[in-house]
């Protein structure tokens, strides 16, 4: 077992989770389920919109929406139509375009916080909605990206869209996919066309982690491929690697799940504080813990991972 990085997280607050509240989507063909998790105490709290992965739910990521809710945030979890609790047919219409759809439902969310809101007793003012992030793991880092600039070239239509959101401030994107085209082996071309984002535009502030184990099937370039959204981003300010990490990070994906190859709960511990840390820092809430942070995980001083910074 490592030795804990000494990474600063204050005291945890008891949290109120409610699911799901539906949000009437017509166009969808089907309403939106989300769960929203929220510290019992607290004014002012900031707002994270937090994307599972492909086949997940608003009932995955407990590791993170747990810990970041107890620590002063309303957390968000859409359940989107790739969701094994959906159960959406290979050939039903609507996959070609389920990167789009996932990004729908993010603005979705943002659109109705004040359903949200008024669904969790007590929660009614008590968000500060000038503090607003954006976070997703594997598929979901590409939905949070979206919002912060990230584009894709819809496969269906041809074109590639600004979806950015001017109401999400900063982002944090986990074992988010890299560069399309010739970095992608042939299955993923074939049946992930939508796999093509652009970075040149994703301005807005992003912390990025990246597994050195996470050698992707969908990728020829290996765990490399992973660190795309920081080095080829303007707004990709920093990235963690962990090391010895493979897809799940540790097990961000929920407490005991089988898609976890890499279970390590120090490592879990240090992507909850880091992000924290930086979720604070990116919204305005305070530098101490992330300067902390970036101090602990200095290039060599950390064996479970390092951070570097643009």
């Amino acid at each position: 077992m490592t030795a804990p990085v000494s990474v600063p997280a204050p005291a945890p607050a008891p949290v109120v989770s409610v699911k799901p509240v539906v949000l009437q989507a017509p166009d969808r063909g089907e309403d939106l389920r989300v769960r929203i998790s929220a510290p019992v105490t607290g004014t002012g709290l900031p707002i994270v919109l937090l994307s599972h992965g492909f086949g997940s739910s608003l009932d995955g990521y407990g590791p993170l929406a747990d810990f970041w809710a107890a620590h002063g945030f309303v957390v968000v979890q859409p359940t989107h139509l790739d969701s094994r609790t959906v159960g959406l047919a290979q050939d039903d219409p609507r996959t070609p375009r389920l990167w789009r759809f996932r990004v729908e439902d993010m603005v979705r969310v943002l659109d109705g916080l004040d359903v949200l809101e008024a669904a969790v007793p007590g929660l009614g003012g008590r968000t500060d909605r000038s503090r607003v992030a954006a976070a997703g793991h594997s598929f979901g880092g590409q939905t949070a990206g979206n919002l912060l600039g990230l584009r894709v070239m819809d496969p269906v239509s041809g074109r590639s869209e600004d979806l950015s959101d001017a109401r999400v401030k900063a982002g944090v994107l986990l074992a988010t996919a890299g560069k399309g085209g010739a970095d992608l082996t042939p299955y993923a071309a074939e049946h992930f066309p939508f796999m093509n984002p652009d970075f040149a535009h994703m301005t807005t502030p992003a912390l990025v982690v990246a597994g050195d184990r996470d050698d992707s099937p969908l990728s020829v370039r290996g765990p490399e491929w992973l660190t795309d959204p920081y080095v080829l981003s303007p707004g990709g300010e920093s990235l963690l690697t962990l090391f010895g990490a493979e897809h799940s990070l540790g097990g961000i994906a929920g407490h005991e799940v089988r898609e976890t190859t890499d279970e390590n709960p120090e490592r879990v511990a240090l992507v909850q504080r880091v992000t924290l840390a930086y979720l604070r820092h990116a919204l305005g809430l305070g530098e101490a813990d992330w300067t902390a942070v970036r101090e602990a995980l200095a290039d060599g001083a950390s064996p479970l991972g390092r951070i570097e910074s643009k």
